[in-house]
């Protein structure tokens, strides 16, 4: 399919874009926005773009991006408890991750990608498991490094933005796949952003180090 052929189905997807897709891209835009903001809100903004974007996965067989909406709809519950609770004790400072939780997110990606595949190809008629499981299982492990505050969940919901992107664009699925694009750009820049906080943080403490 060439560049008009693209733009033709771009085209088209944005005329019958229906009220529940636009919902899903929208609030799906601003959630990564609030997370790069660090703001809580994020989490019942999320929960809004999940609920509305698995009807539209599971029409186009993307089963494993629809278990992918259920994972989030847990992890956002929790992730959205677990911020609360930290900025109520006053300790929801962002973080980089420590070598145990490297070991946890890595574990989180590899047998994730493995478990999600062979349900794929075994019970479903998916004809792309191998990465519709990899954008999953990475994504996965970016949801859970988030709902911790850590860093390095932009760098894993990159990775499977990366991925997304083709493969939503080889399912025809125009909007979303541009909506992925965008979410990769906001996701490099919320990098840069934590990535800052944290480096504020540290000559904040320092700095109260040295006063007392």
């Amino acid at each position: 399919m060439n560049i008009t052929e693209w733009f033709n189905l771009l085209s088209e997807q944005f005329k019958g874009t229906s009220a529940l897709e636009w919902i899903a891209v929208l609030t799906g835009i601003a959630e990564v926005l609030l997370a790069k903001k660090n703001k809580v809100l994020l989490y019942p903004v999320g929960i809004i773009s999940i609920l509305t974007s698995s009807y539209l996965l599971i029409e186009t067989k993307l089963y494993a991006e629809t278990a992918l909406n259920t994972y989030y709809l847990v992890m956002s519950v929790y992730g959205w408890a677990m911020w609360e609770t930290r900025n109520n004790a006053g300790a929801s400072k962002i973080t980089k991750s420590n070598q145990k939780e490297f070991i946890v997110t890595l574990a989180i990606a590899i047998f994730g990608w493995g478990f999600l595949y062979l349900v794929l190809k075994k019970f479903t008629d998916s004809d792309v498991p191998i990465m519709d499981a990899f954008v999953s299982s990475t994504a996965w492990a970016g949801m859970w490094l988030l709902a911790k505050r850590k860093l390095e969940n932009w760098i894993w919901l990159n990775i499977s933005n990366l991925v997304a992107i083709p493969l939503l664009f080889h399912k025809h699925l125009a909007m979303f796949a541009l909506l992925t694009v965008f979410l990769f750009v906001i996701a490099i820049f919320g990098y840069i952003d934590w990535q800052k906080i944290i480096k504020q943080n540290k000559t904040d403490e320092n700095n109260l180090g040295v006063a007392t």
